[in-house]
Formats: C-alpha cells, structure tokens, sequence
C-alpha cells in the first residue's frame, strides 16, 4: 500500500514562491508516475503537473507552465513541486498522487496525500 504525504504549503505573498515535497512510503515508488493536483474551494481537482518514473517526461498545467516545475528523487522517495511568481489564483489544496502512467485525469491516479494548503495573498 503506497501512502503519500504533503508538506510545504504555506501563506505567501502574490509574486513569492514555496516548494511543495511529497514523500512516499510502500510499494515501489520509481515504477510509478507521480503528479501534482490542486482543488479550490468550489472547484473541481485539476492537474498542476507530472512526472514519469524516470523523470523523463513532464507534463504541466498551461496555467503553471514557466512558473512551477516538478521534480522526483527515486533514492528517497520524494517528489516537489517548485512554485515560483506564485499569483492569487494559485491558491488551492495541493495533493500529490501516483499513477502507472503519467495523465492529467484525476482518476487514472489510484492513491492520493491529504493534501497541503497553499494560499497566495495580493
């Protein structure tokens, strides 16, 4: 069983930047895709970006795209998310989940952390 934990969010001014980890615990953490979702109050989750295991195919979000970059360490089992000219709009519950293959649907996504709030202030 593959149990995923967030840290790294936090209040950041409009402009600032945060560096969400994701550590991952059970299963075999290199053979899967890991991606970055976000849910806003009212809002349905959505796809910020995604990594193969190899980390040779990324994925983001044309929202986040230039802006944010992610990022995985095999060795330790981590995956970020660097979070830069963070805007107001970014502001959301930021979930980490893992998938065989790397896709922007949340559902092809099987386990999940219990997210990390970001809050991004004007």
């Amino acid at each position: 069983q593959v149990q995923l934990v967030e840290s790294g969010g936090g209040l950041v001014q409009a402009g600032g930047s945060l560096r969400l980890s994701c550590a991952a615990s059970g299963g075999t953490f290199s053979r899967g895709s890991m991606g970055w979702f976000r849910q806003a109050p009212g809002k349905e989750r959505e796809f910020v970006a995604g990594i193969t295991w190899s980390g040779l195919w990324i994925r983001y979000a044309d929202s986040v795209k230039g802006r944010f970059t992610i990022s995985r360490d095999n060795a330790k089992n981590m995956v970020y998310l660097q979070m830069n000219s963070l805007k107001p709009e970014d502001t959301a519950v930021y979930y980490c989940a893992r998938s065989p293959l790397l896709t922007t649907t949340p559902e092809d996504y099987s386990y999940w952390g219990q997210g990390t709030q970001v809050t991004v202030s004007s």
